[in-house]
């Protein structure tokens, strides 16, 4: 049986904040533990109008102190945006405070652009080509240290938080499989090389001492609704939202425009259409359809959903309609 976790971009609606976001992210992630879901992520992004997690660490400790026994992490942080010691200590104390609860997934993407990369870190002297080394680093400092160690992450040392490599390319499941660890595929919004980057993990896996065999989390879009025809209209916002970005205009996430796509040319239905692939749109009887195909066709272990809905109380009762819609695999599981 394929699990159900949570991506959640703590979307900021157009005509809210980023006060009322971060309010809608804590009471989606009561209702996600209500309902069953696995886990519950949060994203590192950087000069994003319509995102306000880019203090991802600050919000998994808001999450996880409003919920009692969700699994609560990132998906991910963007480590070149950091010295490895520094997330080391931010999440070993929230592996401390929240013990057995935090997950910390890692990408080599800046998580904005170059510009607002050599602000975050004031020089570009670290980028994704020393991702790797930066990996082993960062799971070193979760080591219990040696009597002659110097440098210690206190918090940190000794913490057991599991440590994910996120991709959207082959590049992370090669990384992941070298390493030992679970891999998680950004199909949500890239998913052209997830058949082969899945392939390739899994071929080439390499048990670790933190995991035996492959695991295989991939990002799933899903708005449901009652109504196919009230979904679709739910999941003009994310098209808006792409179709801004990629034209230069990102800003919060747009209200539905039922039809929208139908007005884009030729080219933007295209680019949408490629870049929101992994998604499943409609009723519940639709999404149950469209995830038993997603999950029979690429064997994903969990499936991380990812919901940019403008209404925060349409996106609880999609997740709310997602979860009834799956409960009879659960039980026949």
């Amino acid at each position: 049986m394929t699990t159900l976790s949570i991506l959640d971009l703590a979307p900021v609606p157009d005509g809210s904040d980023v006060s009322r976001a971060l309010a809608n992210t804590i009471d989606l992630a009561r209702q996600a533990e209500r309902l069953g879901y696995n886990r519950y992520w949060l994203a590192e992004h950087h000069n994003m109008a319509g995102i306000a997690s880019a203090a991802t660490s600050v919000v998994i400790g808001a999450v996880a102190a409003a919920t009692t026994s969700i699994r609560v992490g990132a998906g991910g942080v963007m480590l070149p945006n950091h010295a490895p010691l520094v997330i080391a200590e931010q999440f070993g104390t929230l592996n401390a405070l929240y013990p057995g609860r935090i997950d910390l997934g890692l990408g080599r993407a800046p998580g904005s652009d170059m510009a607002t990369a050599r602000a975050l870190r004031r020089t570009l002297a670290s980028d994704g080509d020393s991702f790797p080394q930066d990996v082993m680093e960062l799971m070193h400092w979760f080591e219990p240290a040696t009597d002659d160690q110097r440098i210690r992450a206190n918090p940190g040392e000794g913490q057991s938080v599991p440590v994910w490599i996120l991709g959207s390319s082959t590049y992370g499941a090669q990384l992941a499989a070298h390493l030992g660890l679970p891999y998680a595929f950004a199909s949500h919004f890239a998913p052209g090389e997830m058949m082969s980057a899945i392939r390739i993990y899994r071929e080439t896996f390499r048990p670790s001492a933190r995991l035996a065999r492959p695991y295989v989390m991939l990002g799933f879009n899903v708005f449901a609704a009652d109504t196919d025809a009230q979904a679709q209209a739910l999941f003009s916002s994310v098209q808006q939202a792409f179709v801004n970005l990629r034209s230069g205009r990102p800003g919060k996430l747009p209200p539905p425009r039922p039809g929208y796509a139908d007005a884009l040319d030729e080219g933007e239905r295209a680019m949408i259409g490629q870049a929101l692939a992994c998604s499943a749109v409609g009723s519940p009887l639709t999404v149950r359809a469209a995830v038993d195909a997603f999950v029979a066709r690429t064997g994903a272990d969990e499936l991380m959903v990812t919901s940019q809905i403008w209404d925060p109380a349409a996106r609880v009762r999609s997740y709310e309609l997602l979860a009834e819609a799956m409960r009879p695999m659960a039980l026949a599981g």
